[in-house]
């Protein structure tokens, strides 16, 4: 079967397929330039090569022209919340962050380097970033457990000049919005008077919710694993103490059954399972998203007796939220920009520039793009790059 992109739906793989597929890992380091000859030596190496470090020790910016820094994205992770293995360590997260270079270089043409720390203390986590900025131009934070994840990108916005987004948090949400727009699109909906619940508070479910708000939703209501956030809760870390404070307008208390009587969409990021009856309490033409992989939180089958559209992470379902559609696009449209930073704007374009490319052919069962459509990173790269020249964050 063929999708829009023209990508075909593979049969199941078995176990020997993926052990033969990351054998040796999945990256290789290629020279642009062949050495076929001596005159091509001198100058790919020595003596010519003193002359490029030379001018870069007269001019540090000569490095952007003359190296691949400036282009280069590390794909940096602590091991400590990888897929749905949680804390598996860093050399166990290692062929994940290959995978994530793989989607680089095939969807962003980007190259970029895995490089798993073996500690878990952040400070520890900035002090090595910032003795390697000379080596890259960007930083992608993956698999790193909440809520250190937060603090952690929060210091590395500080101590480097360069690009940095988790990608469990913005990814996700930019993916996320873009779906949502979709949906609304094709329901002939506005995403500003709708009610959100999301079930999850951690890297994804903060930055979903942050995104929505920035985004017009004025309704949103998010729960942990303890119930709903509400300022009348004791015990909230800063950043569920900060949710509580900017969401849930309507003052809910309870968990899930009370949070979802009457909503208009339902984001699931917890892995937690809920019973598809509570979804029946929603309101008319629901939406339903069930991100949790490998499993979600309720069967798209399940939840499609009670909703309009279902969305899933999984390739097997229709309406796959997939954060490939986002983070080639948006590390090559900042880099593409020479940017300082990843706004929320940027992320905010990146979004529009997603569904955008889907708009043409909307339905119920394809509210964004396949992730393997060839136009979604570069309309994602130039969106983001514009967005970066409108916040002044361009080089």
């Amino acid at each position: 079967m063929t999708d829009q992109a023209g990508s075909t739906t593979a049969a199941a793989v078995t176990d020997a397929e993926i052990f033969t597929g990351h054998e040796g890992g999945k990256l290789a380091v290629a020279a642009t330039r062949p050495i076929a000859d001596p005159r091509d030596l001198s100058i790919a190496y020595t003596p010519g090569v003193a002359k490029v470090s030379r001018a870069i020790a007269e001019d540090a910016a000569k490095a952007k022209r003359y190296t691949w820094a400036d282009r280069l994205v590390a794909v940096v992770s602590d091991g400590t919340a990888v897929l749905g293995l949680g804390d598996i360590g860093a050399s166990a997260s290692l062929p994940v962050m290959e995978g994530k270079s793989v989607l680089f270089k095939t969807f962003g043409g980007l190259d970029s380097i895995p490089l798993v720390l073996d500690t878990t203390d952040v400070d520890e986590i900035v002090e090595t970033l910032v003795r390697l900025r000379p080596s890259f131009g960007a930083v992608n934070l993956e698999d790193i457990s909440a809520p250190r994840c937060f603090e952690l990108e929060d210091k590395l916005k500080e101590a480097l000049d360069c690009p940095v987004m988790h990608d469990d948090q913005h990814g996700t949400a930019i993916v996320t919005l873009a779906a949502l727009r979709g949906a609304n699109l094709v329901l002939d909906r506005d995403i500003a008077g709708e009610r959100v619940v999301i079930s999850g508070a951690g890297a994804a479910g903060v930055a979903c919710a942050r995104i929505l708000l920035a985004a017009g939703v004025a309704d949103v209501t998010v729960l942990d694993s303890r119930g709903i956030l509400h300022t009348g809760r004791e015990g909230l870390n800063p950043i569920k103490q900060q949710l509580a404070e900017t969401t849930n307008k309507a003052g809910h208390t309870g968990g899930l059954a009370e949070a979802l009587r009457g909503a208009d969409v339902f984001l699931g990021l917890s892995g937690a399972t809920i019973e598809p009856e509570l979804l029946s309490t929603m309101a008319d033409d629901a939406i339903v998203f069930a991100l949790s992989n490998p499993d979600p939180e309720v069967h798209p089958d399940d939840a499609a007796r009670h909703a309009a559209i279902v969305a899933t992470g999984r390739s097997d379902f229709p309406n796959q939220i997939n954060n490939v559609l986002a983070f080639p696009g948006v590390f090559r449209g900042a880099l593409d920009a020479g940017a300082r930073a990843i706004t929320e704007n940027m992320k905010l374009a990146a979004a529009d520039a997603i569904v955008a490319v889907a708009s043409d052919d909307l339905g119920r069962d394809r509210i964004v793009p396949s992730p393997l459509d060839p136009r979604v990173a570069p309309e994602v790269a130039a969106a983001v790059a514009k967005a970066a020249e409108q916040d002044g964050v361009a080089g």
